[in-house]
């Protein structure tokens, strides 16, 4: 995915709406980018391009909420849409771009009744946390409200065709979506690092992502205003996305999904739950030299000192530190 990324790059939309010769598109875009006007400011900019904005996504975007969008694409027959907004966005936005071109129901692709089998119409991501990384990976996590199951769904058909990434978008987060989002990249990174899958390049990558996070989450989060604390937290998060995107994620977002859809655990932070133990845990098995040698580039004495400053952040952000504490009982 191409990758447009620093402050105030959010001008260039218009610009970038002119290069693809795009002429009908939908704003898909989280409530509170409606609320505070950007939504608008963004529709208003695009020279009559932007037809509509849609944003009835809830948090843990739905297999109905991606139909609800694939309706919107249809009924205004799009050849483009922009995702503006965090995770849920953005995944949401994917797959209905997909579904949009084709005759079945979202539904129908979660579920594995039908392959995801050529791309769908274009999607410009333009996130506004520093989280996910989903405009520049190719998976999308949903929620099958009917069955109870909240799951990933990947395919190389659901990259966004372009990521613009403006970390002045992220000043507006709320303090404990920084929190959630920012603890999510952490995950991503440490989870890469110690995937099955990782290779040099992916460590590379996961390692400068980490040491992002740990020099920058904190002061994002007392401090929303930092400007420089949010290009780095973006930065982390982008960097993160190009990791993961090739190990995938492992044992600790698995763990986040039952947590998140029976328990209501905002993702990151059902994340970060486990993510302190499954680094101690793979620091004492075959992948212990790297993870010692990691964890002691990123200044920790040992992997026990930086799993135990996950905890500490966590605490600090006023995060659940136990499972009793998420509302899971025992």
């Amino acid at each position: 995915v191409p990758i447009d990324f620093g402050a105030d790059k959010i001008k260039d939309l218009p610009t970038i709406l002119e290069k693809y010769k795009f002429q009908k598109g939908l704003l898909i875009s989280a409530p509170s980018m409606v609320r505070n006007g950007v939504a608008q400011k963004i529709m208003d900019a695009s020279n009559g391009k932007i037809k509509a904005i849609f944003s009835n996504i809830q948090p843990n975007p739905t297999v109905q909420n991606t139909d609800d969008c694939v309706e919107a694409l249809v009924e205004h027959k799009c050849d483009f849409a922009i995702a503006l907004g965090g995770g849920s966005i953005l995944d949401c936005a994917k797959v209905a771009c997909f579904v949009a071109t084709t005759s079945y129901t979202t539904e129908v692709y979660f579920t594995k009744q039908q392959p995801i089998t050529h791309k769908g119409l274009p999607l410009i991501a333009v996130p506004t946390t520093s989280g996910t990384a989903s405009e520049i990976t190719n998976v999308s996590v949903l929620t099958d409200t009917k069955r109870g199951i909240k799951a990933p769904l990947a395919s190389e058909f659901l990259y966004p065709i372009y990521a613009l990434v403006d970390p002045m978008l992220t000043l507006s987060c709320p303090q404990q979506v920084t929190a959630s989002s920012g603890l999510d990249v952490l995950a991503h990174s440490l989870e890469a690092f110690y995937g099955k899958k990782h290779q040099p390049y992916t460590d590379l990558a996961a390692e400068y992502a980490a040491k992002l996070v740990f020099e920058n989450l904190l002061v994002a989060y007392h401090a929303p205003n930092n400007l420089e604390a949010r290009i780095n937290m973006s930065l982390a998060s982008v960097t993160a996305g190009m990791a993961f995107n090739l190990t995938q994620t492992a044992a600790a977002h698995a763990c986040s999904y039952p947590l998140t859809q029976n328990f209501g655990v905002p993702h990151g932070e059902a994340c970060a739950l486990t993510l302190p133990t499954f680094w101690k845990l793979n620091s004492i098995g075959k992948e212990s030299k790297r993870l010692e040698a990691f964890s002691r580039r990123l200044g920790f004495e040992d992997s026990i000192d930086l799993a135990n400053r996950i905890d500490e952040m966590k605490k600090d952000m006023q995060m659940c530190l136990t499972i009793e504490e998420a509302g899971v009982k025992t």
